[in-house]
C-alpha cells in the first residue's frame, strides 16, 4: 500500500492510501494543521511531516492518522522537508528529518524521538529546496541568493557553496547511489555529477517546472505550468514519453513508486501520482503511457488548492 500526503494553500493536510491491488485511492484524513499555507510535506514509513508559512513543522503518525507534535525551530516559513531513512531501516522508518526555511537555515533533527540537533546557517536569503544524499552524509540546498550549497551532515556544517547563473527552485538526488543530482531553474532542468557538481546534461521543459520525481534507470519525471507529466531520459537529455494535459491546471506535486506486488517488473516506475493546484490527485500507470491519452487508474478531488505532495510505499 502507498501512503500519500498533500498540503494545501488553505492550511489543510490531506492523507490518502492507494492500494494497487484494487486501484483505489482512499482518503485517510484531512484537517487544518497549520495557521498558514502548507509549503512542504515529506513521508517515510508511517511518519509524515509538513511545513508551513507559520514557521512550524507538524509531525504525523500515518498509521494512527493523527498529528503527534510540532517543531518550532525556524524564524521563517518552512519551505522544504526531507527524511533520511537508511535502506536497512525496519518499515522504512526515518533516522533524521531535515528542514529548510525562508530564514536561510537548515535544521537537523533526530527522528526517534524528534529532537532538534543543530541549526546550520546556509544561505543569505531564503532556501527554496533541500535534498538528502542516499547515504545520509550530505545534503544539497538551493536558495533565493542564487547559490547551491552542500551541507556535511556528519559534521553539521556547510562545507561548500557556489554561485549559480540563475536562481534554482528545485534540487534532487537521483535514485540509487546518488551519483547524480538534478536542479531546476524556471523551465531549465540540469543534471550534475554529485562529486564535483559538473554539468552533465541540460534539458528544456518549455514552460516553468514546478515539481520533479526521480525514478529508476535515469528517468526523471517533471510537472508544472504545462499541465503535463514528462518523463525525461537524463542520459540522452530527450523526452522518453509524456502524459499530455494530465491536469486542467498546473501540476504542483509528483511521486513515483513501484508496485510491491510486481518486484520483477523492469519498468522505471509502475505508478506515478500527481497533484494539481485545482485540488485533484491522480494515479497513473507508467506502462500505459504508450497510449495516446492514458486514463488515470484512480483519482480524488480535494477541492482545495494543493501546493505539495509526498508519498511512500509500505508493505
Amino acid at each position: 500500500m502507498a501512503t500519500l500526503v498533500a498540503g494545501s494553500y488553505e492550511k489543510f493536510i490531506w492523507g490518502f492510501a492507494f492500494k494497487p491491488e484494487t486501484l483505489t485511492l482512499k482518503p485517510l484524513f484531512s484537517y487544518p494543521s497549520h495557521i498558514g499555507p502548507i509549503k512542504a510535506v515529506a513521508t517515510a514509513g508511517t511518519v509524515a511531516a509538513s511545513g508551513g508559512s507559520d514557521d512550524a513543522i507538524k509531525l504525523y503518525d500515518l498509521a494512527a492518522a493523527a498529528e503527534v507534535g510540532t517543531l518550532l525551530d525556524h524564524s521563517g516559513a518552512v519551505t522544504a522537508l526531507a527524511f533520511y531513512a537508511p535502506a536497512s531501516s525496519p518499515g522504512g522508518l526515518p533516522r533524521n528529518l531535515l528542514s529548510a526555511s525562508d530564514d536561510g537555515a537548515v535544521c537537523i533533527y533526530d527522528a526517534d524521538p524528534f529532537v532538534h540537533l543543530k541549526t546550520v546557517p546556509t544561505h543569505r536569503k531564503g532556501i527554496a529546496d533541500l535534498a538528502v544524499h542516499p547515504t545520509g552524509r550530505a545534503a544539497l540546498t538551493v536558495g533565493r541568493d542564487a547559490c547551491l550549497a552542500l551541507i556535511n551532515l556528519v559534521r553539521g556544517r556547510r562545507s561548500f557553496s557556489c554561485r549559480l547563473d540563475r536562481e534554482a527552485s528545485i534540487v534532487r538526488y537521483g535514485c540509487g547511489d546518488g551519483a547524480r543530482f538534478f536542479m531546476v531553474a524556471d523551465e531549465r532542468i540540469t543534471v550534475h555529477d554529485s562529486e564535483d557538481a559538473r554539468l552533465i546534461q541540460e534539458m528544456d521543459g518549455q514552460k516553468r517546472v514546478l515539481c520533479v520525481a526521480p525514478s529508476e534507470n535515469g528517468v526523471l519525471f517533471t510537472g508544472g505550468e504545462d499541465r503535463s507529466i514528462t518523463a525525461w531520459d537524463t542520459t540522452s537529455g530527450k523526452v522518453a514519453y509524456s502524459i499530455e494535459d494530465a491536469h486542467s491546471t498546473r501540476v504542483k506535486g509528483l511521486v513515483t513508486f513501484k508496485n510491491g506486488n510486481d518486484a520483477e517488473s523492469s519498468e522505471a516506475s509502475n505508478f506515478i501520482v500527481s497533484a494539481s493546484s485545482d485540488g485533484v490527485v491522480r494515479v497513473w500507470d507508467a506502462r500505459m503511457t504508450a497510449k495516446e491519452k492514458p486514463n488515470p487508474l484512480a483519482e480524488t478531488n480535494t477541492k482545495s488548492r494543493l501546493t505539495c505532495l509526498a508519498g511512500s510505499f509500505r508493505k
